[in-house]
Order: structure tokens, then sequence, then C-alpha cells
């Protein structure tokens, strides 16, 4: 979720002071400022949206670029508040799970005329990533960025435990075996980590054992298909076994900051969060292609886009923006900084190549296989509920099964209610 999109794709809302974003923003001068609204911390995107910003105020002197970041937990229900009451930034960040409510709801600029008249390439951004941002035929967003998942494991805890780096032929079984090695109560250290987290860890194991999340015609949930259970069992056998740090231990301290600390051997994370780990001092890690399960090692593959806010006092301007942070040069400095892997057509070599040492070709080599992100119409309206239960469902003294099915039941209504 360049961002992270962890239970529900970075379930929050944009910054305080987003009342400001809707004036005028004009200087006695002429010069306009430009608002950027996304989430994450200025410690992980902050040097990038930085030298972005900068990048484009140097040939465009007349607009300057306001960042605005917002704590992942924030960003949505704030940017429903803000988009609803005018108020949202000029231009900001999307997901797949959004795009359709916003642009159905009129908060977003369609920007296919814009594209046409500046005869911007789409050829030059993976396909299911433009179609993700279209609605009705419109484009709503241009693809910024795209995220597969690995293992990420600290080399000095398997060094202390004697267990062997991970490798392209691990399964399941080696996981479990390496977890159990691993986890060593005494100092502390879990094998891995099993948050009720979508993208990164139950959608993959789902898919990976032969279920699905949602059916491909979008009328069906997968979360009651045997195959889907049993990838959805994988983590909670770690829980239940006290390999992984409980749900509760994971809402207090995030598990990514467990791994930072040493506190995790294993962690299923995305390519984004690459880039912290790189800056986590003392932190000796590296990462492996996801593990096979019974029938594939595929991920689950997303992508972010910009978009431009409909009642922007600024359209032109911000397409300005909107434009320059989808060009190859925009690309290639999120390339360059190793935040993200970059939409924009053969610069992923770029940022696999941003921290040398670290295996990052793995996750270019996993967009071959992986799976779109399942999304509906309105994902948000059983998206939340899903992370209710399977929080539920991976909480000591639960089972999978009953509340698997229980939810599969409830999305169905949710699904069969979409028009």
């Amino acid at each position: 979720m360049t961002g992270k999109m962890r239970a529900l794709m970075c379930a929050g809302a944009l910054v305080a002071g987003l009342a400001g974003c809707s004036s005028s923003g004009e200087s006695s001068d002429g010069t306009v400022t430009v608002t950027w609204g996304h989430w994450g911390t200025a410690e992980t995107w902050g040097p990038t949206a930085t030298k972005l910003a900068q990048a484009f105020e140097k040939s465009h002197p007349k607009i300057k670029i306001k960042i605005e970041f917002t704590p992942n937990k924030e960003y949505w229900t704030k940017l429903q508040t803000a988009a609803a009451s005018g108020s949202a930034p000029d231009v900001f960040w999307m997901n797949g799970p959004r795009i359709g409510v916003y642009a159905s709801q009129g908060a977003l600029l369609p920007l296919s005329d814009q594209i046409a008249k500046d005869k911007l390439d789409m050829s030059k951004y993976p396909k299911a990533l433009v179609d993700l941002y279209q609605l009705d035929g419109k484009q709503y967003g241009i693809p910024k960025d795209y995220d597969t998942i690995g293992l990420f494991y600290n080399k000095d805890l398997f060094d202390k435990a004697k267990v062997k780096y991970p490798t392209a032929d691990w399964t399941w079984d080696d996981v479990r075996k390496a977890a159990a090695k691993l986890t060593d109560a005494g100092s502390g250290v879990w094998g891995i980590g099993a948050p009720a987290w979508n993208q990164t860890h139950y959608y993959d194991t789902m898919v990976q054992a032969g279920g699905y999340i949602i059916s491909d015609d979008k009328k069906k949930s997968g979360f009651d298909d045997p195959a889907s259970i049993q990838g959805l069992q994988f983590w909670k056998d770690f829980l239940d076994k006290k390999q992984s740090p409980t749900q509760q231990q994971m809402t207090d301290t995030d598990p990514s900051v467990l791994f930072q600390n040493g506190k995790l051997a294993m962690f299923y994370d995305g390519s984004y969060d690459a880039v912290m780990y790189q800056s986590s001092k003392g932190l000796n890690w590296d990462v492996a292609p996801m593990p096979k399960g019974p029938k594939s090692n595929a991920s689950i593959i997303h992508g972010l886009a910009n978009v431009v806010y409909a009642k922007t006092k600024h359209p032109q301007e911000a397409w300005e923006f909107e434009k320059f942070l989808s060009s190859e040069e925009g690309n290639r400095i999120q390339a360059e900084s190793g935040s993200v892997i970059p939409a924009y057509e053969g610069l992923a070599d770029v940022w696999a190549k941003s921290m040398p040492g670290k295996n990052l070709q793995i996750f270019l080599d996993a967009a071959k296989t992986a799976v779109p992100y399942p999304i509906s119409q309105n994902t948000a309206v059983w998206a939340r509920k899903e992370v209710d239960a399977i929080t539920k469902a991976y909480t000591d003294g639960n089972q999978v099964e009953p509340i698997a099915k229980e939810f599969a039941a409830s999305m169905n209504a949710d699904l069969s209610a979409e028009k």
C-alpha cells in the first residue's frame, strides 16, 4: 500500500488542517499552491515526497506543492469528510478498493480528456492497474506504483538458531519448521508474525491453498471455500503454538516494528516496506520469495494511483502535478529512493537495484504470477467486517472455520446489495 495496505488497505484519514485546502491557494505574485495528500510518515515517504515536489517546482516555478501526510489509520475517515465538505487536497492518493466509491460520489475529477489532450501514453503502466482506476469508461487515476509480497527474515536470528535462510524452494512446511526452531520465549523472540492483515498475509495463503477471496463476477465470497479456510488456518496455527505474538500484542506494537527490533525472525510484508527495514539500524535482513502452499506461491498485487479532487480550485495546476507524478521522471525519483516499485514501464529494475545486497528482484518476479487485489463496486462495505471477523478468528480460543463461514454469508449479502 506504498503506503501500507495492512488489514483494510490503510483504513484512515487526511491531516489536521485540511480545512485550508479549499482556499484559493494563490499568492499576490500569481503563484498557486497545490496541496498533495497521502498517508504514511515523514520518515518513510517524506524524503521521496520532498524530492518529487522540489523537482516539479523547479520546472513549474509558479506552482508550489504543499505536502500533507496522514497517519495510515486515519486517512479514509477524514478524507471522506473533507471530500464531502469541499476541503480535500487538490491531488491525493487513491487505492483500488475505494476508487468506485469516490468516483461514483463525484469526488474525483475525470482525467480522460486531459490524458487525450496531452497524449499521455497509458500503455506505459500495467494494464491491470490502469483498468483498476477506471469507472464507466472514464479514467480517474494514474498508477504511481505497484507492490507484491515477500518473506522478510532476520539473518542474525537465523544464524543464532542455526536455521538455513529461506530459499525459492521453501514451502509452507519449511516455514512451519523454521518458526518452531526460531521461537525463543526466553529471549522474547517469535519465529513469525501472524497479524490479521489481508494483502500481506491471509489473502496470499488463501490463494496459495487454491482458494479465493471473491469470485470473478464479484457476486460470491470465497471465505467459506475449504481451500480458503485452509489458507486462513495457516496463520492461526502459528498463533495457537505461541510462535507468533498475539493479536493484542501486535495491536499494541505493530509487527513491522517488532521485526525491526529483532523480535520477529520472519515476517511476510510488502515491497513498500523494504526501504523502512533498510533504514533500521542494526537490522540484518533480507527477503525471499513467498513459500509455496498446496497450489502455488502466488502473492497479491496492488498499486496506488494519484487522483485529482473534483472541487479543486486549480484543476489545470493540479493536472500538471498529477502528470508529473505519473511521468518517467517522477517514477524514476520513486525508483531511486527505494520507497516503492514504480508503475512506469522499464523502471522496476532501478528500484530493485536501489538497495545493493538485498534480494529485491523477488518482488518483480512475483508480479508475473501475482493475483490482483480483490475488490467489488463497494469494497469498503464488507472489508471492515472482514478484518473484524478474521481478527476474531485469530484470537485465542476461537476457531477459524465457523467464523470464516459466518463472514462469507455476511459478505455475500453485501455483494448482492451492490448495483
